[in-house]
């Protein structure tokens, strides 16, 4: 391989000006990161807090391994949404490592509406699982839930991919043979008490855990019986009597450790092997990213410059150097890890999907994991270029990249606009993770070029009708149109929606993505087949 040799003035106006506007949106995102983790109301943590709780991030922190990361998905989930009322949708998802093993952890925040699902909660919590069983991750559940929201249950209960695929993903993954474990450390109510009834092993926290089908209000309504939440479906009722629970913990610490030492006899999968080389640093610091990235997208990027902070060594084998260039495409290291990157440099031609297309097959026949780095204004438009069959190459493009069965891995560093963003691995296309930095930007096209397509559809139906747009009508809705891209292409719109894994800091995107290559190796990559290419 060779060194990316850096063209980037990293002293010049350009550099320290981007830098400094990169660090003001870095501290709106780190403010708004900080005050989201917080969880719900002081009121409603400083009465957790009463109750001898430890919060849903202080309960993970004691799970994992000392000194080992975790990862938390999503943590902007519902954000500006319900008013402010689910801060990260009220669950807190994430890999770390419990004695060793890289394990999916669900974690109920009872600050947030009493740990109650709205459909971004479910989402969430799905995604969750979908990882955990895409990679093979052993999955613990801390549950401290009151179950549906029920305002919000016609949104939340009767669809494919609503409360009940809880089970079903849990099924499956039972199935599959990929351990699951919960810890009840509140109340586990309604069709919530399926996920410990459903777990390989279940620790119940005496005088604070849960668990029944229907609680007291319910038991009253439909029988008449009068009960106490502890008589109904408490720790000593499950663990002596109806056995749905194996194990009694006398507080939340106590319950903790008991799942720890669970984790001593389940086995780490590891079915891949990558050859793995030892850890470089990059030979240019990761913090120059902020001076380089882009915020404004009409100005270009080399892509490389990205690369060459992010990689071991800056080292770089690159594929069709000279060849469509607004695509950059090679194999590098990643914390000792092999992997394929497919970086944008520009709109996407004809030449540029081939190019694409045949680095995929290259990745896949040597079982390598691939990277798409996002920064893609979709496929070049004109009659020129549909006459030379850009359809039809970019169709090549995305063929591969659907039917790819190694890990891929999805940054957006830039704008992913279009069909753009399918063909470099959009969520539609299964990536096993994709995030986003602060100053991205994701939308079928950008503001100005929906503005003058809308404003034109407009024009020709008024003219069909003998009327014609004024200057003053022509800039209202063009500023209307604008504002609405601008907030629903942002960053902060996409993970509220949960159409990423999570905003991250561009400095952390190296560490980042060598564990989530670590994670993927618990599962053998599957032989990739393709269909037919239209040639």
């Amino acid at each position: 391989m060779f060194r990316i040799e850096s063209k980037i003035d990293t002293k010049g106006a350009d550099f320290l000006r981007n830098q400094a506007a990169y660090l003001e949106l870095l501290d709106k995102y780190r403010e708004t990161l900080a005050t989201v983790k917080s969880g719900g109301s002081p009121q409603a943590v400083a009465k957790h807090k009463e109750r001898g709780k430890l919060l849903a991030r202080e309960r993970i922190d004691l799970l994992v391994d000392r000194n080992t990361p975790f990862i938390e998905l999503s943590a902007l989930a519902a954000y500006g949404m319900y008013d402010g009322g689910f801060p990260s949708a009220g669950v807190v998802t994430g890999i770390g490592v419990i004695h060793g093993k890289e394990v999916m952890i669900i974690a109920n925040d009872a600050t947030v509406k009493g740990g109650t699902y709205v459909k971004e909660t479910i989402k969430k919590h799905v995604r969750a699982q979908e990882i955990a069983m895409e990679n093979r991750l052993p999955c613990v559940y801390l549950v401290d839930s009151g179950g549906v929201f029920l305002p919000e249950q016609a949104n939340v209960f009767p669809d494919k991919y609503d409360f009940g695929r809880f089970f079903f993903n849990q099924a499956r993954l039972s199935a599959k043979g990929i351990p699951q474990v919960a810890v009840v450390m509140g109340s586990c109510t309604a069709g919530g008490a399926y996920v410990p009834a459903m777990s390989d092993e279940t620790i119940i926290v005496r005088n604070q855990g849960t668990i029944f089908i229907g609680g007291p209000p319910l038991v009253k309504a439909a029988t008449g019986q009068e009960v106490t939440a502890e008589e109904l479906g408490g720790a000593e009722v499950h663990t002596m009597i109806s056995g749905v629970a194996d194990h009694l913990a006398e507080n939340d610490v106590h319950a903790i450790q008991i799942c720890r030492n669970i984790f001593e006899s389940i086995k780490r999968h590891q079915y891949q092997d990558l050859e793995t080389h030892p850890i470089v640093e990059p030979c240019y610091n990761p913090e120059e990213l902020y001076g380089i990235l882009p915020i404004d997208l009409k100005k270009p990027v080399d892509s490389k410059e990205i690369i060459a902070r992010m990689v071991d060594g800056s080292l770089f084998h690159e594929f069709k150097e000279r060849y469509a260039p607004t695509i950059t495409t090679g194999f590098a290291r990643i914390m000792g890890y092999p992997v394929g990157i497919i970086a944008n440099n520009g709109v996407l031609f004809g030449e540029t999907a081939l190019k694409g297309a045949h680095f995929v097959e290259l990745c896949t026949s040597r079982n390598i994991p691939i990277l798409f780095l996002q920064n893609v204004t979709g496929f070049i438009v004109g009659k020129e270029y549909e006459r030379a069959g850009i359809a039809r190459d970019g169709a090549k493009f995305v063929h591969a990249v659907a039917n790819a069965d190694v890990p891929k891995f999805t940054v957006v560093f830039g704008g992913s606009f279009g069909a753009g963003n399918y063909a470099m691995a959009g969520r539609a296309y299964e990536p096993r993770f994709l995030f986003m930095y602060p100053s991205s930007k994701i939308s079928v096209m950008g503001g100005e070029q929906a503005a003058g397509v809308l404003i034109t559809v407009k024009e020709e139906q008024l003219k069909a009708a003998g009327k014609q747009l004024s200057d003053e009508e022509r800039d209202k809705l063009q500023e209307t149109i604008l504002k609405k891209y601008e907030v629903e292409g942002s960053a902060y719109f996409s993970t509220a929606h949960l159409w990423d894994d999570g905003i991250i800091d561009p400095v952390d995107t190296r560490k980042i993505l060598g564990l989530a290559i670590a994670i993927s190796q618990n599962k053998k990559y599957e032989k990739t087949q393709y269909g037919v290419f239209r040639m």
